[in-house]
């Protein structure tokens, strides 16, 4: 009865605070996106997934272990790897999850990896370059590299060249590579990779995040024929420890407006779905070189279609890292 009478003498506050509610739920809805409903086993097949000792990386690595597949989580931390890898195995009920030292940072750690996974592993699988860095200060890799591009592009550019061989070996096999929706207002200062002239936080990260797709279309390229695929993805907004780093510039205000929105966006386990998607969904084997978003092929901003900018960066590339 109470609650009768006060919606009676509140009828407007009331049907705000309704529409209010509803149009949020309606809307976190919305952002957590679709859902990878594919059933595939990946039994007696191996995974190397970087950065999955926490997010969408630790997420992804639970559903494919589930699926059969052995997990090996490329991490830096290995401290905290070693803690996500046992969850993994807690939560999924598969033992086959193994830990590898890998900073992306540096290039003798990325080359070392390969040398353990190759001597080590008889099949790869799936490939899923999935660690990064966002919008950190300007900080330079362990070889003097800008670090969201040293990080998020070249590392990962040269552990995938380096672990060829072994993945066109176990055909068919899938290179995934975790981009964003950044990459469509981003561009490769190819006169300034390092942005030594002139450094942003996001204006680096838009460049990292392109280099991924323009990467694995160069990539898709040079496989074709091959029964190696590779794909592109935008995640979505979502709440992980990636944007650890905004809050060192952001006024104590801002950051205190923005963590209600936090709720609103997607959690680790949904974020994971495109990335699980573009690994085992059976009819996506036949597409290669694609980006996607919320588990659908999607339209790349034209700057991540331009082949002529994906051979230049690819050639930049190798020259960077040294790879022959």
């Amino acid at each position: 009865m109470q609650v009768m009478e006060f919606v009676a003498a509140h009828p407007v506050g009331v049907t705000a605070a309704f529409v209010t509610g509803l149009s949020l739920f309606l809307f976190r809805r919305w952002m957590a996106g679709r859902v990878c409903k594919s059933g595939a086993r990946l039994d007696g097949k191996t995974v190397l997934i970087t950065g999955a000792n926490t997010g969408i990386g630790k997420e992804t690595a639970v559903d494919l272990a589930r699926r059969g597949a052995r997990v090996i989580l490329a991490c830096r931390d290995q401290r905290r790897a070693s803690q996500a890898a046992e969850e993994i195995r807690q939560r999924s009920g598969n033992g086959n999850v193994v830990v590898k030292q890998l900073d992306l940072g540096s290039l003798r750690s990325v080359r070392t990896l390969a040398a353990d996974v190759l001597a080590s592993e008889e099949r790869l699988d799936i490939l899923i370059n999935n660690a990064g860095v966002m919008a950190c200060p300007k900080w330079k890799t362990e070889d003097g590299f800008e670090m969201q591009f040293g990080v998020n592009h070249l590392g990962h550019f040269l552990l995938t060249n380096l672990l060829l061989e072994r993945l066109q070996k176990s055909a068919p096999c899938r290179i995934i590579n975790v981009s964003s929706l950044a990459h469509e207002t981003g561009r490769i200062h190819f006169d300034d990779i390092n942005l030594d002239k002139d450094y942003n936080p996001w204006k680096s990260y838009k460049q990292s995040k392109l280099a991924n797709v323009l990467f694995g279309r160069a990539l898709a390229a040079r496989l074709r024929g091959s029964g190696v695929t590779v794909y592109s993805l935008h995640p979505g907004a979502i709440r992980t420890e990636l944007g650890r780093h905004l809050g060192l510039t952001m006024p104590l205000i801002q950051r205190l407006l923005i963590y209600p929105i936090m709720l609103l966006l997607k959690t680790p386990w949904e974020g994971a779905q495109t990335t699980i998607y573009c690994a085992v969904d059976e009819g996506e084997a036949r597409n290669s070189g694609l980006y996607y978003s919320d588990c659908a092929p999607k339209q790349a901003a034209p700057q991540a279609c331009d082949d002529e900018a994906a051979e230049k960066l690819w050639a930049l590339s190798s020259s960077m890292v040294h790879l022959s």
